[in-house]
C-alpha cells in the first residue's frame, strides 16, 4: 500500500443509488470489513473505467480510498460477474431477496466472512438454477443459522424436549413445538413427518449422516419464510416480488 487511506477488499453489490450527475452510492458487503456505503465517482459516464464493473450483485476486488464521510471505489476487478446470469426475472428476483435478507441482517462495518462466502456462493447457484426461488429456503436457514438466529429441529422450543409428531411452528418463541406444548387458541403452521425429514435434510451440513436436500416443501418454506419475517421484524420487499412467480402470476 502507498497509503494508510488505501485499501481492497473483495466485495459484492448490495444496491446503489444515483448521487450527483454521473456518481453512485453504493451498499457493499465486503471480505475487510463486512457491509459498508461507498461512492463510486463518475460511474455512470460510459467512459468510466469502473462502468459495467459495478452492477447488483456483482463481486470485484476493489481498490478502496478511506474519505472523511464515504470511501471511495478507486478501481473494480471483476471476480464473479452474476449480474450477466440474474437478468432472467426469476433468477433476478431470488437473487435480491438473497441480498436483501443479507443487507438487513448484517450490520455496518462488522466483518462476516461466512456470510460473504454463503451469499457469493448463492448468487452463482441463482444464476444457474432454473428454479433459482426453490433454492431461497436453504439459504435463509444458512444465513440464520451464521447468525445464531436458527432454531434446533430436534427439541421444542418451550420445554426442550425431543420433536417426535405433531410437531408445530412456534412464532412466539422462534422455533419449532412439541404436540405437548401446543397452543390452542389461534391456529398454527402444522409439520408433519414428512415435513420434518425434509427439514432435517434441509438444514443437514454437507458431509454429516443426514443427507442434504436443497429442495423444502410448501411446509417448510412457510416456517422459515416465517421464522425470517420474525427475526427481521418485517416481511422482505423482494419476497412480495418474489411470490407473483411461485402463484404463476
Amino acid at each position: 500500500m502507498t497509503s494508510a487511506r488505501a485499501y481492497k477488499t473483495a466485495a459484492i453489490v448490495l444496491r446503489g443509488r444515483t448521487y450527483g450527475e454521473a456518481d453512485r452510492i453504493l451498499t457493499l458487503f465486503t471480505t475487510e470489513r463486512g457491509k459498508i456505503d461507498a461512492i463510486a465517482k463518475g460511474v455512470r459516464r460510459t467512459k468510466s473505467h469502473l462502468a459495467g464493473r459495478l452492477e447488483f450483485a456483482n463481486e470485484a476486488l476493489l481498490g478502496m480510498h478511506r474519505g472523511r464521510n464515504l470511501d471511495v471505489v478507486v478501481s473494480a476487478e471483476i471476480q464473479e460477474a452474476h449480474w450477466q446470469n440474474l437478468v432472467e426475472p426469476e433468477r433476478y428476483a431470488a437473487a435480491n431477496l438473497a441480498v436483501e435478507m443479507v443487507d438487513a441482517f448484517c450490520e455496518p462495518d462488522l466483518p462476516l466472512p461466512d456470510v460473504y462466502a454463503l451469499l457469493s456462493s448463492a448468487l452463482g447457484a441463482l444464476g444457474r438454477s432454473g428454479e433459482p426461488l426453490a433454492l431461497i429456503p436453504r439459504f435463509s436457514w444458512r444465513l440464520l443459522e451464521m447468525l445464531g438466529l436458527a432454531p434446533p429441529v430436534d427439541a421444542c422450543a418451550r420445554c426442550g424436549k425431543a420433536l417426535e409428531q405433531d410437531i408445530w411452528l412456534d412464532q412466539e418463541q422462534a422455533g419449532f413445538g412439541c404436540a405437548a406444548c401446543r397452543v390452542t387458541w389461534r391456529e398454527v403452521l402444522v409439520l408433519d413427518a414428512q415435513d420434518m425429514e425434509n427439514l432435517r435434510a434441509l438444514t443437514a451440513q454437507r458431509g454429516g449422516s443426514v443427507p442434504v436436500t436443497m429442495r423444502a416443501t410448501r411446509r417448510v418454506t412457510q416456517a422459515i419464510e416465517a421464522l425470517v419475517n420474525h427475526h427481521l421484524g418485517r416481511r422482505p420487499k423482494a419476497g412480495l416480488h418474489a411470490l407473483e412467480f411461485v402463484r404463476g402470476a
